[in-house]
């Protein structure tokens, strides 16, 4: 055989061979003549005994192939030496061919492929093209050069009878592959080590020859994937192997051993598929995983597809439809890339697709190409070698017996996500470089698990996008976690999204979006091109960073880009998985804090609510998260899903020109408690709320609107709380100061009103006050639920029974709460509709006094009545929570009170002591003009309702309960419980209760309008008699009373007789409780409606005394001068 000077180790010099030479040269060939001119061969074969045949030599004249060509070969292709060929060498596996008829056959061959001057035939069948491809014409003549290079070319050959013939001659020689030119010196070691066959000519029959290419293959692949015990084939067998590979790459009847292995599948999948360009291979690809696919085809499939990773040339129809595109986009100019590198598969799906994420335009027919190998890629992992070799273990141990359809990727992707055990880095590295190299992201068909099982998904949530859309994968996000999801089509997109996610550019859409920003703001690279410095799962990161800065922070996306950015933070906000800074820095805590929370989107919220006692690292990744919540709740997919229905009913203008700016979460907080909000959406509400409160950042518009504030007055503040509390003390200050500037900028205050009303309605939100009373809400609220205030309001009705802590802080908050009624979030919601009606001019802070004034009308709601009464039983419990009477009495109460003063604690009630002590001032008529007034409205109101007395409370319970039982269950109080225990002051046993009815009736003496059924009864003749009499100061009764001892006036029967009553009860108290001094007694006299009787009858006596002391002159003995001085 002539050495192959020019064919690089990997040609096949097969065509240096020449199956057709014609007798006379010049004439003419028919279409037809390299089939039927090969009975005419001049070229001797070597019988068995060694003698020579010449022209018009048949191989079917020769006796020891005669009984195998009649037994079968049809007899038509006697005469036609190929023809016989062909029909012997494809025969099926299980017929057997004499050794003689091999051996004749395969000397045959042998003869045929190393006589030179068959390449007359070769020049005068491809004379066109041999012009035409310039490289062949200038190959030295007579040496078997030229057929070689026809075969290098033969994709270009366009000249019907030279394709022919080339292909014809190449079937022949690829049955054996001894008849490749220096086939068998590159690799004689090689199938010995590996044990691939005997090099003796005849020792194996024609079948086993192509196993011997297979067996260098199969060699080929395990020393790719480093497997165990793999021989390291040398570097010229390698080429050799591969280029064998590559010139049978169009007709799988060259791959002899594929051939045989997949003849009956192929007659089976593909009986219609034509032969050549690679057409049969695909066909069988496609079947590879059907049932009914031969294990021993399916396994010389793989072997080739693993092959075609390894060199794309490999596949005929992919070189071929994507050569124009290869060197277009320089695919395979990269000088500093080793020639194995840039053949791989990998490199040039990655290059091309790199062009198609550019813009770039690639033919659809590569692109089609591309599609089939992606899918193939997705479909077996071993396709890739990297996968079989990092992957080995977590393969063995969690995906065995998964290998169809691409199960066994999806498994290992389950395990690359944590779902099942922790994986090797370099096996994760692996995964991630197949996903980028397939790119399921641009087609999701192209992963065929995904695609089976999302089929139905897609068919009715995501029938309106085009098939093959990359939207579909975001569809299906989408609906992710809804009714319409399955649970195999759900654990089949998390697994593939947790690798999309980590790498921008397998998201299609997202970097056609977005690969200027990233280039302009984040200074990326090229789609297949990666840096240290700026990895791909950071430059997310740096997108998601710019997308909501504000103008004065400086450069911004596009908004093209930031719908893209904003719409994978949604997808990501779905499961904790699919964002990797997340789950990087932060798996240590979701297993120490949250290993219970399952769910979707709990894991998130649980680090949420463990925001402090996160390591530094997760704390800032979840901070950062938060905030950026916090100025878009939308990325809070489920969040919003849970709203949808208080979103469309309260929301929608906001949810739909929402701008950033955290005006829906504050609409949603306002709208909680509408009837349209469900327990799903209020609780994930609430939890935004609480973990807002950790840090002020977490509230967007508050950290906007008060961030000089904070910086400027509330340094070193972290906590919203803390920082909601030091502005509010600010702007408190400054009010009471009359500060002719305040500190806290418009901005800020407005804000500031927000969160304090925000933070009235759940004890939660003020962390402080919570933990103060956590131990008595469990005892007595426990079955109070939180929300519109209500644990609040329950602790306040039960504030006797709370413990100090607790208590001193809920007096705190009331106290904050009288002087600024908009923060009673229970008062605003109750009489919400009576503000409007009463108090639309009111001012904020004279709210609950507006709702007094108007209590009793007719037009008051019972519930906001009810409410009201609240909250003076409040107020009379201790001045403090009194702000208009602490004001009014501030001089008052430090003169008459101070010894309820001294003996007070800083944050308990006085049980209305204070109160008391002014009530019986004012009875003394010894109060200043304005604290005489609202003591005068306490009196009257407590008058109308025990329940305003706190000391009537205190020390009247039991008595109430035994003597007035049915008058206390009243619905509506008018004044019957006190009239009760005034009739009943004789039964009364408790001393304190006693005195306390005492004093209600010395009280009344003052003043009528404290007397309400004294008043009622009286008021026409108060009209008629008393009309010119101001009231106040006991005026009016000494009116009364002395128009009941006038007998020319007629009083009504009923107030005649109240009158008598009081005037009953007046003297037995007076009875019972003498004066205790001197001005106790002038103050009785100047109070009692005799008053002027009184007065008159101490004047005369005084006058008497001053007459008789005239007239008589001294009484006692008059002393001498002299004894004075002594």
């Amino acid at each position: 055989m002539a050495v192959c000077r020019r064919v690089p180790p990997l040609l096949l010099l097969l065509m240096s061979i020449v199956l057709y030479v014609h007798p006379i040269r010049g004439q003419k060939l028919p279409n037809n003549a390299i089939v039927k001119s090969v009975v005419s061969v001049d070229v001797p074969a070597q019988n068995q005994g060694g003698v020579a045949r010449t022209s018009g030599w048949k191989l079917a004249e020769e006796g020891a192939c005669r009984d195998d060509l009649t037994r079968l070969c049809p007899k038509h292709s006697w005469n036609n030496n190929l023809a016989v060929l062909e029909c012997l060498q494809d025969k099926k596996e299980e017929t057997e061919i004499a050794a003689d008829c091999n051996h004749l056959l395969w000397n045959y061959k042998l003869n045929l492929t190393t006589d030179p001057k068959f390449e007359s035939v070769a020049v005068e069948v491809c004379k066109t093209t041999i012009n035409d491809i310039k490289e062949c014409a200038t190959e030295e003549r007579g040496k078997g050069y030229l057929v070689s290079c026809l075969v290098d070319h033969r994709s270009n050959i366009t000249e019907y009878q030279c394709n022919q013939y080339i292909t014809k001659m190449t079937s022949i020689v690829f049955s054996d592959y001894r008849l490749i030119c220096g086939f068998m010196d590159k690799c004689h070691d090689d199938i010995n080590t590996l044990h691939c066959g005997s090099i003796s000519t005849g020792e194996k029959d024609v079948h086993s020859q192509g196993e011997v290419i297979a067996c260098l293959e199969k060699g080929l692949v395990r020393e790719a994937e480093e497997q165990p015990g793999a021989h390291a084939i040398r570097d010229e067998c390698k080429k050799a192997i591969m280029r064998v590979a590559e010139l049978s790459s169009d007709d799988f009847h060259l791959d002899r051993y594929l051939y045989f292995s997949c003849r009956e599948d192929r007659e089976r999948f593909c009986e219609n598929t034509a032969a050549g360009e690679g057409r049969v291979y695909k066909c069988l690809f496609n079947h590879k995983f059907e049932e009914a696919m031969s294990e021993r085809c399916r396994e010389a499939l793989t072997t080739r597809q693993k092959l075609i990773a390894q060199d794309y040339k490999v596949s005929y129809s992919l070189a071929k439809a994507c050569k124009a595109d290869l060197r277009k986009y320089r695919c395979s100019m990269d000088t500093n890339m080793p020639r194995a590198r840039e053949a791989r598969l990998s490199y040039l799906l990655l290059c091309l697709e790199s062009a198609v994420h550019r813009g770039r335009t690639v033919v659809g027919e590569c692109q089609g190409e591309m599609l089939d190998y992606r899918r193939m890629l997705m479909e077996d992992f071993s396709l890739s070698p990297e996968i079989v070799l990092h992957c080995r273990g977590e393969i063995e141990a969690h995906c065995s017996g998964l290998h169809r359809k691409g199960r066994t990727l999806h498994c290992l992707m389950r395990v690359g996500r944590g779902d099942m055990a922790a994986i090797d880095s370099l096996c994760q590295k692996a995964l991630q470089t197949l996903i980028q190299e397939a790119d399921p992201g641009a087609d999701y068909r192209i992963d065929r698990a995904l695609n089976e099982a999302c089929e139905s998904v897609i068919q009715t949530a995501c029938k309106h996008i085009r098939n093959g859309d990359p939207m579909i994968l975001s569809c299906l996000m989408e609906h992710l976690y809804t009714e319409k999801m399955v649970e195999d089509c759900e654990h089949r997109l998390l697994e593939l999204q947790y690798f999309i996610a980590r790498d921008w550019k397998l998201d299609p859409i997202l970097y056609k979006k977005c690969q200027g920003d990233a280039s302009r703001l984040c200074h990326t690279h090229g789609w297949n091109e990666t840096s240290e410095l700026m990895p791909p799962g950071a430059i997310f990161s740096c997108l998601y960073r710019h997308a909501y800065r504000t103008e004065e922070q400086g450069r911004r996306l596009s908004r093209d880009c930031k719908v893209e950015v904003q719409r994978i933070l949604h997808q990501r906000a779905l499961d904790v998985k699919l964002d990797p800074e997340l789950q990087t820095h932060c798996m240590t805590d979701l297993g120490k804090w949250c290993s219970e929370k399952t769910e979707s989107g709990q894991e998130l919220e649980c680090l949420q609510d463990h925001l402090e006692d996160l390591v530094a690292q997760c704390r800032d990744v979840v901070g950062n998260l938060t905030e950026l919540e916090s100025e878009d709740i939308q990325i809070e997919t489920l969040l919003m899903r849970a709203c949808e229905p208080v979103i469309q009913s309260h929301c929608h203008e906001v949810a739909d020109n929402q701008i950033d700016t955290g005006d829906l979460m504050e609409c949603l907080v306002q709208n909680k408690h509408q009837k349209e909000m469900n327990d799903k959406c209020a609780v994930g509400v609430t939890h935004f709320q609480l973990v807002q409160i950790k840090d002020f950042r977490f509230s967007y518009k508050f950290k906007m609107a008060c961030k000089e504030d904070v910086l400027k007055l509330c340094p070193n503040i972290k906590k919203k709380v803390d920082v909601v509390i030091c502005l509010s003390t600010t702007v408190r200050n400054d009010t009471l100061q009359d500060t002719k500037e305040q500190r806290v900028s418009v901005k800020c205050r407005k804000q500031l009103r927000v969160e304090e009303l925000e933070m009235s309605e759940d004890i939660r939100l003020e962390p402080e006050l919570y933990d103060s009373c956590k131990q008595d809400i469990g005892r007595l609220c426990q079955n109070v639920a939180f929300g519109n205030a209500q644990v609040i309001e329950c602790l306040k009705e039960n504030k006797r029974q709370l413990t100090q802590r607790c208590h001193h802080r809920m007096f705190k908050l009331q106290e904050v709460e009288m002087m600024d009624p908009e923060l009673d979030y229970q008062l605003m919601r109750v009489c919400k509709q009576m503000i409007r009606r009463f108090c639309t001019e009111a001012d904020a802070k004279n709210m609950l006094q507006c709702l007094k004034q108007n209590k009793n009308s007719e037009l008051m709601d019972p519930k906001c009545k009810q409410m009201i009464t609240k909250r003076q039983i409040t107020q009379n419990t201790d001045y403090r929570l009194n702000p208009v009477l602490k004001k009014s009495c501030k001089a008052d109460i430090p003169k008459f009170c101070q010894s309820i003063l001294n003996k007070a604690t800083g944050d308990s009630e006085l049980e209305g002591q204070v109160v008391s002590c002014l009530k019986l001032k004012y009875a003394d008529q010894r109060l200043s003009p304005d604290c005489e007034d609202q003591i005068r409205v306490i009196l009257q109101e407590s008058a109308l309702d025990y329940r305003l007395d706190p000391q009537l409370q205190v020390h009247c319970t039991d008595e109430i309960s035994r003597l007035c039982p049915e008058e206390a269950a009243a619905q509506e109080q008018t004044g019957q419980v006190e009239e009760c225990l005034k009739f009943n002051l004789l039964k009364i046993k408790v001393e304190g209760c006693k005195k306390e009815v005492l004093n209600i009736l010395k009280e009344s003496k003052a003043d009528i309008f404290v007397d309400p059924v004294l008043h009622t009864a009286c008021a026409l003749d108060i009209k008629h008699h008393c009309a010119a009499i101001p009231p106040g100061r006991g005026r009016q009764m000494s009116c009364l009373m002395e128009a009941l001892q006038d007998k020319r006036v007629r009083l009504q029967p009923e107030c005649k007789k109240r009158l008598q009553d009081r005037i009953d009860m007046w003297s037995y108290a007076a009875k019972v409780a003498p004066a205790e001094g001197f001005s106790d007694l002038a103050m009785q006299v100047m109070t009692s409606p005799s008053k002027n009787y009184i007065l008159a009858m101490i004047g005369m006596g005084v006058c008497v005394l001053f007459l008789f002391g005239l007239l008589c002159g001294r009484i006692t003995k008059r002393v001498m001068q002299e004894q004075k001085d002594r």
